[in-house]
């Protein structure tokens, strides 16, 4: 029985995620891709008429995930620095929750051949960045957080956090938890940005 376009081009990327996964983005294939699913390359291309095509659809996926967990956070504290945990927390969520996005970054798939799949991760890098900074100046604001480090700086030093977490997790064989380790880290670093007697 066919399934319907939708529910089969989510399986498509679904199943491209696992491969990135399991064997690498840069080895995956349409070809690869459909006989996983168990349909033909010709079927698959029907739904992504190119590799490329496929791809960005990845993006738009991840980003979607991204986009809906960060606004979740955001909602769910009411001072900057709770806020600021919470979005950490969600990044780190996301990439347990789809191990293929650290691999990504670094995949000539997205580095060399694919110019859409680049724009649309540094998109992605570019507004959790921006949601970072917001809530880092309103903590500067409000005199919970330092403002002797500017707020950029503090945004690129939280993200970094989670990126090196995030990279060791995956070269280490993820012999340890992703975001237990990544809060036990963040909460060090608030520690030593917020101001006296907050935490």
């Amino acid at each position: 029985m066919r399934k319907p376009a939708d529910h089969r081009k989510a399986e498509i990327v679904a199943k491209v995620l696992d491969l990135a996964d399991r064997i690498g983005p840069d080895r995956v294939t349409t070809g690869a891709v459909a006989t996983e699913i168990g349909i033909t390359q010709a079927a698959l291309f029907r739904h992504f008429p190119t590799k490329s095509a496929m791809w960005t659809a990845v993006a738009e996926q991840v980003s979607d995930w991204l986009g809906r967990a960060w606004a979740s956070a955001l909602s769910s504290g009411t001072k900057p620095l709770d806020r600021i945990a919470a979005l950490i927390a969600a990044q780190l969520h996301q990439i347990a929750a789809t191990p293929a996005m650290p691999m990504l970054l670094f995949s000539r798939e997205l580095n060399v051949d694919n110019a859409d799949l680049r724009a649309a991760f540094r998109d992605r890098l570019s507004a959790f960045h921006a949601l970072l900074l917001q809530e880092i100046t309103h903590g500067q604001q409000q005199g919970e957080i330092r403002d002797d480090v500017t707020a950029s700086d503090i945004a690129v030093l939280l993200i970094s956090l989670v990126q090196g977490v995030a990279i060791r997790w995956s070269l280490g064989s993820r012999n340890f938890a992703l975001q237990d380790e990544g809060e036990r880290l963040l909460a060090v670093q608030l520690h030593l940005l917020a101001t006296k007697g907050i935490r």
